[in-house]
């Protein structure tokens, strides 16, 4: 007897959910094995030593060491000693002698002394030396290293060890992207100049390592404490500054160049000698920041692998993408809570195998969505007629596709005048802060008037009104949000601003130009975005750049105003002005009343733009 129509459907499922079943494993055992390869392969180092930059960055300042303080050569030094650089070496035997009687437990001087100067500025330094090794232990720095670890400080190892000395490298470790994020423990069989300073203060060898270790960053530049060389000379610093200490003395004007990128200070360079106190302090406890086990990470790896594909077995593909970001989520805040306890856990890798199999989870379902849509179709074309279900399905099929169309639009350009000082003198935080806020509002009014917001560029802002949806009023609205991001918008900002105490206000600069734009997604079938492009767009940019020095905060082009469905009584010529790219030159309107200077301002503006 042949079987039911439902027995053969109940086969069809079980049949389905087994072929579900194996490609999910499959794809778990895949994309982890290829995760585990590039993990192997160190792939994603550059990339990962990134994270470990926010990472630090999330922590925050951890205040400064108790134990290491530093002297600064810097800009007051020069300026209240009125000499020029490399000061005579009695100088710096005076500033080890008011170290040792400071008390200073290590003098540690970041400053080679291996080329021979004048006979007895040489000789007065290695008597105080000498005279601290009494009480201070005194580590000297060199860049210049022989194999066996041998220097010629001071003329050589020799005059060293005689003046109770001793040397240290404080050559540093540049990992790939040029950050000093480890500290070497010897270079050439001479111990880091940070080694030995920890030696010296412990009274006792460090345990041996090779390699390198993790400097523990304790905050951006500045956080170590410090007073300038020239209070230290002349005695002008709080006499229990340095006792007991390890104290760092090394150049950190700019104009003497030992400034480096660091993970911390959002990209601020660090002096050299705040990076050995650093990395003394580190050494001092015990190399807080250890790298993970590699079969952790590896362990990681495969258990964040297999959560996507089991996931969306359990709770179907969107449910088990939706699932994956929050353990995403808990993966990343794990990472970070591990980091604070000191543990450097790998980031990306165990995220990539999540991601892959999420998405490859993802996939698999949509492909095995297809063929159960086929089957609706089947059943769906028995109720309705065949056209209506291809145009039903075609509509729900639809997805971005790369290419375009011709638009007739208009483009808004916006910038803040300013922002680049006003970020110069915040903290990171605030600028952020005070960015996200700028630019959410003018956001909401561009979207507010049905623009489509392109791109953010820093403090800058690219708009389009009339695609991907075409408007017959695409100027009108332009120009309406033009207005109200220049008014009451910009208004508002800046009363938050003054009320938060940063700053009186902002100004900004906003162009328009209408015309032909080729519009649509670009970029590649990972990574798409929609915008426009075209001559159009690089006049808007232009136009938008010479409002720059003139009284204006609006400029629009001719096509602009000849596009304007509605009324605008108060547009104003301004001039007919020169854009750096184009032939042709451009006529401009602003709002409001232009005088006699203004126009001179514009068209001086016009002539900056266009390259005169």
């Amino acid at each position: 007897m042949a079987d039911s129509p439902a027995l053969a459907d109940g086969g069809r499922r079980r049949s389905f959910r087994r072929l579900t079943l194996v490609l999910f494993i499959v794809n778990a055992l895949i994309l982890t094995g290829v995760v585990l390869l590039a993990y192997a392969l160190d792939v994603l180092d550059g990339p990962e030593l990134d994270t470990i930059d926010a990472r630090f960055e999330i922590r925050g300042d951890e205040g400064p060491p108790e134990d290491v303080v530093m002297v600064e050569i810097d800009d007051v030094t020069f300026s209240e000693l009125k000499r020029t650089w490399p000061f005579p070496r009695s100088l710096h035997a005076e500033a080890v002698d008011r170290l040792r009687r400071a008390g200073a437990h290590v003098i540690a001087y970041d400053t080679q002394f291996t080329e021979p100067t004048e006979p007895s500025e040489d000789n007065a330094l290695i008597t105080a030396v000498n005279r601290a090794s009494g009480t201070s232990a005194v580590v000297l720095a060199t860049t210049e290293v022989e194999r066996g670890g041998q220097t010629n400080v001071f003329g050589g190892d020799q005059v060293v060890r005689q003046a109770g000395a001793r040397a240290g490298s404080s050559n540093y470790v540049n990992d790939s992207d040029g950050v000093i994020r480890r500290v070497p423990y010897a270079v050439e069989g001479l111990e880091s100049f940070a080694m030995v300073a920890a030696e010296e203060f412990r009274g006792r060898p460090l345990p041996v390592r090779e390699g390198f270790e993790w400097i523990d960053y304790r905050g951006p530049r500045g956080t170590v404490e410090s007073v300038p060389f020239s209070r230290l000379v002349e005695g002008r610093t709080r006499p229990d500054f340095f006792r007991d200490k390890v104290v760092v003395i090394g150049a950190t004007a700019p104009s003497l160049q030992d400034v480096h990128a660091t993970p911390v200070g959002g990209g601020r360079p660090m002096p050299g000698p705040e990076i050995q106190a650093n990395a003394t302090a580190t050494a001092l406890a015990d190399f807080p920041l250890q790298p993970a086990p590699g079969a952790l990470n590896v362990a990681l790896i495969v258990l964040l692998g297999v959560v996507g594909p089991g996931f969306a077995l359990r709770l179907g593909p969107l449910r088990a993408a939706i699932a994956g970001a929050l353990v995403a989520a808990a993966f990343a805040i794990g990472v970070q809570i591990a980091f604070n306890a000191g543990l450097i856990l790998s980031f990306l890798y165990p995220l990539a195998s999540l991601l892959l199999g999420v998405v490859g989870a993802l996939a698999i379902g949509l492909v095995l969505d297809a063929f159960e849509r086929e089957r609706v179709r089947d059943v769906f074309s028995r109720f309705v007629p065949e056209p209506v279900v291809d145009e039903v399905l075609k509509n729900v099929d639809e997805d971005l596709r790369l290419g375009g169309e011709r638009e007739l639009v208009t483009v808004l350009f916006s910038d803040v005048r300013g922002f680049t000082s006003f970020s110069e003198t915040r903290s990171p935080e605030v600028v952020i802060d005070v960015l996200n806020r700028y630019l959410t509002s003018m956001t909401d009014v561009i979207l507010k008037h049905g623009g489509k917001l392109v791109a953010f560029m820093g403090d800058g802002i690219m708009a389009v009104f009339g695609a991907p949806i075409p408007m017959d009023d695409h100027a009108d609205r332009a120009l309406a949000a033009a207005r109200e991001m220049a008014g009451p918008a910009l208004e508002r900002f800046n009363d938050w601003l003054r009320s938060s105490g940063d700053g009186d206000g902002f100004k900004i600069g906003i162009g328009l130009n209408s015309g032909a734009v080729m519009a649509g997604n670009v970029g590649s079938e990972r990574r798409l975005e929609y915008t426009v492009i075209g001559d159009t767009t690089n006049t808007a940019s232009r136009i938008e750049g010479m409002t720059k020095g003139t009284p204006h905060t609006i400029y629009l082009s001719e096509s602009t105003r000849l596009m304007l469905v509605g009324p605008q009584p108060d547009l104003e010529h301004v001039d007919e002005l020169e854009v750096r790219g184009r032939r042709a030159k451009v006529v401009i309107w602003t709002i409001g009343d232009a005088t006699a200077a203004g126009r001179g301002s514009a068209r001086r503006a016009g002539a900056r733009s266009s390259g005169r």
